[in-house]
């Protein structure tokens, strides 16, 4: 006995894959773009009742830290340490939400997906 493929079946799929390897392409142009202008921003954070200001860049650099005269005491160097510490992870913090934020509205979830493994190779 045969089996049977449903009406239509397998008609037009190279038409799908086309299309489908052609929204992936867009998909991954999007996602560079979106990369190459998060790694131009800048973002800031504070410790220490603005104590302490890190500065990152979306490429996970930090680019500038400022501390207020007042909290530099060479008695208690590691409560500065610590308010560095805080400010600069802060700012990381912001710049990870933010790129994971931008990269979730394109992606729509398609990680979920088996097999793509979070689009490893697109971001």
């Amino acid at each position: 006995m045969k089996a049977r493929l449903p009406q239509g079946y397998g008609k037009g799929a190279p038409g799908n894959m086309q299309q489908l390897a052609k929204q992936a392409q867009q998909m991954q142009e999007h996602m560079e773009a979106i990369t190459a202008e998060l790694e131009e921003k800048e973002y800031s954070a504070t410790s220490g009742g603005d104590a302490v200001k890190a500065v990152v860049t979306g490429k996970m650099e930090v680019k500038e830290i400022n501390i207020k005269p007042e909290v530099i005491d060479p008695d208690d160097a590691e409560m500065l340490g610590d308010l560095v510490t805080a400010a600069v992870n802060e700012a990381l913090r912001a710049a990870e939400q933010e790129k994971e934020e931008r990269m979730g509205e394109i992606s729509g979830g398609l990680g979920a997906l088996g097999g793509l493994g979070g689009l490893g190779g697109l971001m």
